[in-house]
């Protein structure tokens, strides 16, 4: 039987980060990675994937500086974001964050990004193995604590330490953890079905005219659900990734058809992604047909597009006292409101391969909210502010935002021009936000585990 220190199950930004640092840290890192293939990567990697952006102050909270990502790794320089509403909107040319990065974001190559980080780790000394996955693992806590993982080809590896890095799926997290949660089953806080949301996203060509290649761009309140919206990522050339996100198993009965700008009256069920995609570029370029956006065939994971889950819950603490840390998406670390996975994951990753890598990951849940708690309660407060809003409401929190800001940066006497409304949405959100605060955004705590 082969023996590490620390066995990583999954190969993404969080696992990889995580054998980077136990590496360095001169401990044996393994990475086990199921891998899948794409259009635009060599050999297998993992199968996760998102709208591929990073804002300023998310490099500083991977703990990159901002010169360390790869040149070939970004595809575009950002200057600001447009958010838009059905008949309002709003523009920010800042994220109003302190940090080094001298651009408001960057948008990247998202298979490149994770071949980056495996190579890192690789020339740390760690071993990243694909094509073979992790079916079950048997956590001894005799004389401390040592995990066996059976793999799909038969064998069995034995480490010290594991860091669970399978992202928004889980198949490998629930059931592990579910070995000291007794009663409690992980799947009831964790459930992929349930808690997560589905992406689509398809790779287009952009008519050069309508190109805009260094904003990014939201829409709200056109399509159902909670925290259900499209984007567009500007990437090199005039090719933009164009996609959108939704909660799994939406019921389109419990919808005003008549409400919402993407939805038809004759629509018998939730569109599915591409369809959702026509009828935005429909609404918004009304004068060009879509073979005017072609798709980049040979980009994404098959035929330019895209389809991936999004951990959309709020996350959960590690079972450190038996040697486990859950990082990235299968922590529940892409965050209620979708704002980026790489960044969490990555930071996540890195603290839980270093205190590993040490010996000391019992620091691990300390550790990562000391650095990512901001975060985290940023984004489930605003997660929880508009899980009732309709389209209406968005409209109006728009034009609330739109009057609090100045061209682009926030202003004390916007949030007087936006009177009643700009007031009452930063007393919903304050008011919310602190009923998070104390490390309430964490849903599943250590001390809840059987160990």
């Amino acid at each position: 039987m082969e023996r590490v220190d620390v066995a990583i199950v999954g190969g993404g930004p969080a696992g990889t980060a995580a054998a980077w640092e136990a590496a360095q840290a001169g401990a044996s890192a393994l990475v086990i990675e199921k891998g899948v293939p794409r259009a635009d990567r060599e050999g297998p990697g993992p199968d996760s994937t998102d709208a591929a952006g990073l804002l300023d102050y998310w490099i500083d909270l991977m703990g990159f500086g901002p010169d360390e990502i790869p040149d070939d790794v970004i595809l575009r320089t950002l200057d600001g974001a447009d958010f838009v509403g059905p008949s309002t909107s709003v523009s920010i040319n800042g994220t109003g964050i302190e940090s080094n990065y001298p651009a408001f974001g960057l948008a990247f190559h998202r298979a490149k990004f994770d071949d980056w980080l495996r190579e890192e780790a690789e020339q740390a000394g760690a071993t990243y193995r694909a094509g073979d996955s992790v079916t079950g693992v048997e956590t001894s806590l005799d004389a401390g604590h040592s995990h066996t993982l059976s793999l799909s080809n038969g064998e069995e590896i034995e480490a010290e330490y594991l860091i669970l890095a399978d992202g928004p799926q889980r198949t490998v997290t629930i059931k592990t953890l579910d070995q000291f949660t007794g009663d409690r089953s992980m799947a009831s806080v964790l459930d992929p079905s349930t808690v997560n949301h589905i992406a689509y996203q398809e790779h287009r060509r952009v008519p050069e005219d309508i190109y805009d290649p260094t904003r990014i761009k939201f829409w709200w309140g056109l399509m159902p659900g909670h925290t259900a919206y499209p984007w567009v990522f500007p990437n090199d050339g005039n090719v933009a990734r164009i996609g959108l996100t939704m909660p799994i198993g939406l019921d389109i009965g419990q919808f005003d058809r008549e409400h919402w700008a993407l939805l038809r009256p004759e629509d018998e069920r939730i569109p599915q992604g591409k369809e959702y995609i026509r009828r935005l570029l429909e609404r918004e370029y009304p004068e060009y047909d879509l073979e005017e956006f072609p798709l980049v065939e040979d980009r994404g994971k098959r035929g330019g597009t895209e389809t991936y889950a999004i951990s959309s819950t709020r996350p959960i603490e590690s079972p450190t006292a038996a040697g486990i840390a859950v990082v990235g998406g299968a922590m529940g670390g892409t965050s209620a409101f979708h704002e980026g996975g790489d960044h969490v994951a990555v930071r996540t990753g890195r603290i839980a391969g270093r205190l590993a890598g040490r010996q000391r990951l019992e620091g691990y849940n300390e550790a990562w909210q000391n650095v990512l708690g901001d975060e985290f309660l940023r984004n489930v407060t605003m997660a929880e502010v508009v899980r009732e809003y309709t389209p209406g409401d968005w409209d109006r929190a728009f034009d609330a935002a739109d009057k609090m800001f100045n061209r682009g940066d926030y202003s004390v006497w916007g949030t007087v021009r936006a009177g009643l409304p700009g007031l009452k949405l930063l007393l919903e959100y304050h008011s919310t936000r602190r009923g998070f605060k104390n490390d309430g955004y964490v849903q599943f705590a250590e001390s809840e585990y059987a160990i």
